[in-house]
């Protein structure tokens, strides 16, 4: 039997920045799902804060050189890759010089959040879906950690849907309680539209908030895990409404296979 093939997309994947909800789930589920018999692939940011020497991250070639347009400005796309020591995995690093060399991942030196996060989370998710297109490889589960990775479901279900490398691909989307409280640009909905977003799609992201793009990521998902022992009460009340398949937080220590089991519950219930 052909291995099921699961693609994580992480905002932050342990050691490569600090240990947080997400890096540690994103750094500990790879490597035992890998284990368990599945396929992965790990995607995320290549903030300019990570050290790149130590980590010795290196720029893969043949992956680099796209340019990717976000709200009419073109911006080259380049591909570096390490390996997570002593677990027989390997991270892909998505890099840009106007979206990820500042040496921070989200927030500036005085706490305040980027303006442009948003267009960096565009960024990220776009380059991280046309990178695996150019691997020529087919997830069946597309794992997603953090608020960075919250478009990326939307840019799976509405814009990349026919595509071969995704049309049968379900999505999960893990809710930390890492939050932002600025507000993403009043007329980010208008950058998805240049994206080729139609208006329904984006009609409720204007002057966007955490909560918001929270919501939108699991209302477009076929699956929610719950990444932090703490979830916003909003959120918790809109998923029970909304009956998406639903996995309770685990700790980084026992996650593995009940999320194993959750990508197969996942996969059969909709393939079925």
């Amino acid at each position: 039997m052909e291995k099921k093939r699961v693609l994580y997309i992480s905002q932050e994947i342990s050691p490569f920045l600090p240990k947080s909800d997400i890096s540690k789930a994103a750094r500990k589920l790879p490597q035992g799902i890998q284990e368990a018999g599945k396929e992965i692939r790990a995607f995320m940011p290549r903030y300019g804060c990570i050290n790149e020497r130590r980590h010795q991250l290196h720029e893969v070639i043949r992956l680099s050189g796209m340019n990717l347009i976000i709200n009419d400005v073109d911006h080259p796309l380049i591909i570096k890759v390490a390996s997570v020591p002593q677990a027989k995995i390997q991270v892909y690093f998505i890099d840009n010089e106007d979206f990820f060399t500042r040496k921070a991942t989200v927030k500036d030196e005085d706490g305040e959040y980027f303006e442009d996060n948003d267009e960096r989370a565009m960024f990220f998710g776009r380059g991280v879906l046309e990178t695996v297109k150019k691997l020529g490889w087919k997830p069946d589960i597309i794992h997603c950690h953090g608020w960075m990775t919250a478009l990326t479901p939307l840019y799976i279900k509405k814009l990349y849907n026919n595509d071969p490398h995704f049309a049968d691909a379900k999505v999960v989307y893990s809710v930390y309680d890492n939050s932002f409280n600025k507000n993403w640009d009043p007329k980010f909905n208008e950058k998805l539209k240049f994206d080729g977003f139609n208006e329904a799609d984006v009609a409720d992201l204007e002057n966007l908030d955490w909560v918001t793009l929270n919501k939108k990521a699991i209302e477009v998902s076929d699956g929610v895990i719950q990444g932090s022992e703490n979830m916003d009460a909003s959120i918790s009340e809109y998923i029970e409404k909304s009956e998406i398949p639903f996995l309770e937080y685990y700790s980084e220590e026992t996650c593995v296979k009940p999320v194993n089991e959750f990508y197969d519950q996942i996969f059969e219930e909709i393939v079925v």
